[in-house]
């Protein structure tokens, strides 16, 4: 969940995907992962490229990679200045410039600002996962705490049926393409998506 940064010492920095995601992000993308910008010692992702702190930060290094999977960080980094608008852009970005097929999975924040411009204004697909609380692995074990809020899996990229074929399975499936280029907001007032 923190994927590699923390908000506080206290936390772990290490808040891992689970198994049955990582099986089906594996899947979706044809059996291999072509970069993890959110990576850390205990990821089983395995991704071709993994960018971990502190050696290389993902907010700032390449994404010109086809297949992309993020679980970023879900709080703010207070010492970069960033927090998941930063990563739900990059994935927008990459998908824009590169053509890139890219996962994310993170919090359900529908009435944010990043949510509304670059999930609802940019991403093809949402699966709003079923997991009362998702169980990250911890360190690389199972059995913690599960996240306090909802999650889903977002997709940005050109193959929705096969999106919403795999992860049907885990969530409700949203087609998000009709959105693209509305208006959100009381009276048509708000962020251009």
């Amino acid at each position: 969940m923190t994927a590699g940064r923390t908000n506080s010492k206290a936390l772990s920095q290490n808040w891992c995907t689970p198994p049955k995601y990582v099986e089906a992000i594996r899947d979706f993308f044809g059996g291999s992962i072509e970069l993890d910008p959110c990576s850390n010692d205990h990821s089983i992702v395995r991704a071709s490229n993994e960018y971990a702190l502190p050696e290389t930060d993902g907010l700032q290094a390449s994404w010109d990679f086809g297949t992309i999977f993020v679980n970023p960080p879900y709080g703010k980094d207070r010492s970069r200045g960033t927090s998941i608008r930063d990563w739900l852009k990059r994935c927008h970005d990459a998908n824009l410039a590169f053509g890139s097929e890219v996962l994310a999975l993170v919090p359900v924040a529908t009435n944010t600002r990043h949510w509304k411009i670059h999930v609802f204004g940019g991403a093809t697909a949402v699966a709003f996962l079923y997991d009362t609380r998702l169980q990250f692995l911890v360190n690389g074990e199972a059995g913690g705490k599960g996240a306090p809020m909802s999650c889903a899996m977002v997709y940005w990229g050109q193959c929705y049926e096969r999106f919403e074929r795999i992860f049907l399975e885990f969530g409700a499936v949203v087609d998000l393409r009709h959105l693209h280029g509305r208006l959100v907001g009381k009276n048509g007032a708000g962020a251009l998506l």
